[in-house]
């Protein structure tokens, strides 16, 4: 029972989204997820889980009302085991970004700053989904600052001795873009991940009581505007992508359409409690297609597919413990 109150209250399942964020970021500035992207893995892994231990800290008071069965107010899990976890998840989290770089840790203390802001002071006024929406554009940038970081090594086609005896020419891999430019690099697939955040968050609002049309009719709107974004703006910095790629992008963009649209539909034409919940839940698993397209985009197909191999367990851990 404890292990289960605690995957209740870090809402475990909603974990897979998060891995997706540091490797699109990585594909955005064209690297390689390497030892840097899994320490900035592993800094939003424990970032998150420590903004859903302080969310439901925050929310006690709340949740005794709305939500009585959540682990705090029903008795399974203190309030000071909560906000304990809180606090050493994040300790954690900024000490696995500090690993990877000093430009990794600067990005990783704004991220860890906004999810202690948006749970105790901005979650309840207009600013809150914007900052939830930053939360998550900070993680993806923190996956590209984080594999940046390390050095680009250039490969040549052969060694000098070769050069000098065969007379060919030595060719060099075009480097990556150097970590100072990660964060400009990153910044349109972090915009992308962003506004689709806060579409999401603004829908989570209503999900206890729900009655609203607007927010999931919205969110339709914007995660359907977003698809069309991620189709334009195709690989190769306006060069013609190759069919296969185009392909991949395609399909990853129209797996996000479907697990975001379809439960938000059905939220806008019956605003119900059960529905708005569905409709935050698919929001949220489809941040791993959305993740994957981003990278799909970038040029970074196995890595699309690695991402995508999150969802059938994502979905399955799901059906156990709830995402929202």
């Amino acid at each position: 029972m404890t292990a289960r109150a605690w995957a209740e209250l870090l809402r475990v399942s909603a974990l897979f989204t998060v891995p997706g964020d540091a490797l699109a970021g990585a594909a955005a500035v064209g690297r390689r997820p390497n030892r840097s992207t899994a320490l900035a893995v592993g800094a939003s892994l424990c970032l998150y889980e420590a903004g859903m231990a302080l969310n439901d800290w925050a929310d006690r008071e709340e949740d005794a009302v709305d939500r009585p069965h959540r682990p705090i107010p029903s008795g399974r899990i203190t309030p000071r085991a909560a906000l304990t976890a809180a606090g050493a998840l994040t300790a954690a989290g900024l000490a696995l970004a500090a690993r990877a770089g000093r430009p990794a840790l600067m990005v990783a203390t704004g991220l860890a700053a906004t999810v202690w802001a948006y749970d105790l002071r901005l979650k309840h006024t207009p600013a809150g989904p914007a900052a939830m929406a930053a939360a998550r554009g900070l993680d993806l940038l923190l996956g590209a600052t984080a594999t940046a970081t390390v050095p680009a090594t250039a490969t040549a086609s052969a060694s000098p001795t070769e050069t000098a005896t065969v007379g060919a020419p030595t060719t060099t891999k075009a480097p990556a873009p150097p970590a100072r430019a990660a964060v400009p690099a990153a910044l349109p697939a972090a915009a992308l991940l962003t506004a689709h955040t806060y579409a999401v968050t603004a829908v989570s609002r209503h999900e206890a009581q729900g009655g609203s049309t607007t927010a999931p009719l919205a969110a339709l709107t914007a995660v359907t505007a977003l698809g069309g974004a991620v189709v334009r703006d195709r690989p190769g910095e306006g060069k013609r992508a190759a069919a296969p790629a185009r392909l991949l992008v395609t399909a990853l963009t129209g797996a996000y359409l479907r697990t975001a649209g379809r439960p938000l539909a059905h939220a806008a034409l019956n605003p119900s409690p059960p529905l708005t919940q569905r409709a935050v839940g698919g929001g949220i698993r489809a941040m791993i297609p959305l993740q994957a397209a981003l990278a799909a985009r970038a040029g970074a197909s196995g890595t699309a597919l690695a991402v995508m191999g999150l969802v059938p367990l994502a979905r399955s851990l799901a059906r156990k413990v709830s995402p929202t």
